[in-house]
């Protein structure tokens, strides 16, 4: 055989192997609302808008980030959130509101809002996973009254476990966490109601 073609082979060869080493496919995973067993009474029209929620930058980013140790995370490549933490957080947590406070227009942020709605602002302070599946969470928020109400605020530290392996048990265990937060700003609202 002469160079030419033992070059032409190698080649040919080579390229048929990098055809074989295809990446593995991203999967995609989203946050959702979780069903409320028990709302409150529903109550007259009101309005509630969800300022725009801050995402430690640790996890403000596609891939899912589970943290290994005190100081070592993993960014997981392949399981991506389908829409950013910062979108996906204050949907869920408006719509898990609407449910706990029936009545209540809730909305979230960029909307104009008329001077009588309830301002909800909140700070995710943490949002970090483990490799065994427990999802933590800790927000402070506050609600606003209309006109020149008194602010109320609080601080929600929920931890929960995925009910199985994978990141679908993960991204379930954090809808359950939100869930608690939400139930939380709706005491929190209902208290300013009442101011």
């Amino acid at each position: 055989m002469n160079r030419s073609t033992l070059l032409s082979f190698t080649m040919i060869a080579l390229g048929l192997l990098a055809g074989c080493a295809t990446s593995p496919a991203s999967k995609f995973y989203t946050l959702s609302p979780v069903q409320i067993a028990e709302p409150s009474k529903a109550v007259d029209r009101v309005v509630i808008a969800f300022d725009p929620v801050s995402v430690p930058e640790l996890v403000d980013r596609p891939q899912i980030v589970s943290r290994l140790g005190a100081n070592r995370v993993s960014i997981d490549e392949f399981a991506r959130w389908a829409e950013p933490l910062k979108s996906q957080i204050p949907r869920v947590l408006a719509a898990d509101l609407a449910q706990l406070i029936p009545g209540a227009i809730v909305s979230t942020y960029p909307q104009r809002t008329d001077e009588s709605a309830y301002r909800v602002s909140v700070d995710v302070q943490n949002f970090d996973s483990s490799m065994d599946g427990t999802a933590m969470l800790v927000a402070i928020w506050s609600v606003r009254p209309p006109k020149q109400g008194e602010k109320v605020s609080g601080r929600s530290v929920v931890s929960g476990t995925a009910t199985g392996p994978g990141y679908d048990a993960l991204a379930n265990a954090y809808s359950r966490a939100l869930a608690s937060v939400a139930s939380d700003i709706a005491t929190a609202t209902h208290s300013a109601m009442r101011q």
